[in-house]
């Protein structure tokens, strides 16, 4: 399926087609599980083959379970839930190093983080020892225990969830571990005709259990590598700097978005754009993921907040006054 795709230097126009191709083969799989949902499942996907992670903030229910094991059964991945409650350990989601009496020797059993798509949900119902439990393995793609450290495979990502309803027994993630999360977004409920599909189907608990896988976990490593190398020009990079500049200085915020959260930019539209069929990145894959990438970086002003002023509002209201570059550049 990658054959003749090589990660070397700059994407072509030969890789940039295969990698749109394949993507789409990969959202229309997963379409098959999470009816309806063609925009978050392409912005899942995105962040996968960026290596980043996804937090969803939504109401029980819709879909989020079926998202996580949809994209493991189609590229040959597995899968974990981690349901976060209070007294979950750091240990029950890394692993824990046990002596075996038969072989005298100490074993590293992994713990559930060890799989291709990890849901971790409820995140915010557990400790915030535990939560950083995630933070080394969301950054670094590794677990550290007992001094041993431990490389999860490829492709890894976290795709957390927390309930904006209900928050009594919560712990509000810390903005450290907020900005470690590539996307923040939302499934929302499915619309009439795509409930009723649904339903008609409701003899069948596990939609994903009959999706065939589309790609090897290896092809997955080759898009990641070839996304990589999408072309952004200096003044499309230029772009996306004054962004994050405004988003510091604007009346509405007291904290904006971080050199990591431009990275995290750059990073993301690459991918966006080889999934348009694109080896270059024009401003409109900026403006496209602005809210998800960069909404939740964002502190809000305490007395901005109060007056209903939101985090997508800002970032929305400076993609439509700060001036995009000539698109002629990039062509």
């Amino acid at each position: 399926m990658a054959q003749g795709i090589e990660s070397g230097g700059s994407m072509t126009p030969e890789q940039a087609s295969w990698f749109a191709q394949t993507f789409d083969q990969l959202v229309g799989s997963i379409s098959q599980a999470v009816l309806g949902k063609t925009q978050i499942i392409r912005l899942a996907l995105t962040c996968m083959l960026a290596e980043g992670h996804l937090l969803l903030e939504d109401a029980p229910g819709t879909g989020k379970t079926s998202l996580a094991r949809a994209m493991a059964a189609t590229v040959y991945g597995t899968d974990q839930r981690i349901q976060f409650t209070p007294d979950l350990l750091p240990s029950d989601v890394t692993g824990v190093t046990i002596f075996d009496q038969a072989t005298q020797a100490f074993e590293f059993r992994p713990g559930p983080i060890f799989a291709s798509i990890v849901l971790a949900d409820e995140i915010n119902r557990a400790s915030p020892k535990t939560q950083s439990a995630l933070l080394e393995v969301m950054e670094e793609g590794q677990v550290t225990v007992d001094g041993v450290t431990h490389k999860v495979e490829r492709p890894f990502m976290v795709i957390a969830t927390q309930n904006p309803i209900e928050q009594a027994g919560t712990y509000r993630l810390p903005e450290a571990q907020l900005d470690r999360f590539l996307m923040k977004s939302a499934i929302g409920y499915p619309d009439r005709s795509n409930t009723v599909a649904i339903l008609a189907g409701a003899q069948i608990r596990n939609r994903a259990a009959a999706i065939t896988p589309v790609i090897t976990t290896q092809a997955v490593g080759d898009m990641i590598d070839i996304g990589a190398t999408n072309h952004a020009e200096p003044m499309v990079l230029d772009y996306i700097s004054r962004l994050t500049e405004e988003t510091r200085t604007v009346a509405e915020t007291r904290v904006g978005v971080s050199v990591r959260g431009a990275i995290a930019m750059v990073r993301t539209a690459k991918v966006w754009a080889a999934a348009q069929g694109r080896n270059y990145v024009i401003p409109d894959d900026v403006k496209s993921l602005g809210v998800p990438v960069w909404s939740h970086r964002l502190v809000l002003d305490p007395e901005a907040e109060f007056a209903g002023v939101s985090a997508p509002q800002v970032v929305g209201r400076l993609l439509a006054e700060v001036p995009a570059p000539q698109e002629r550049a990039y062509a």
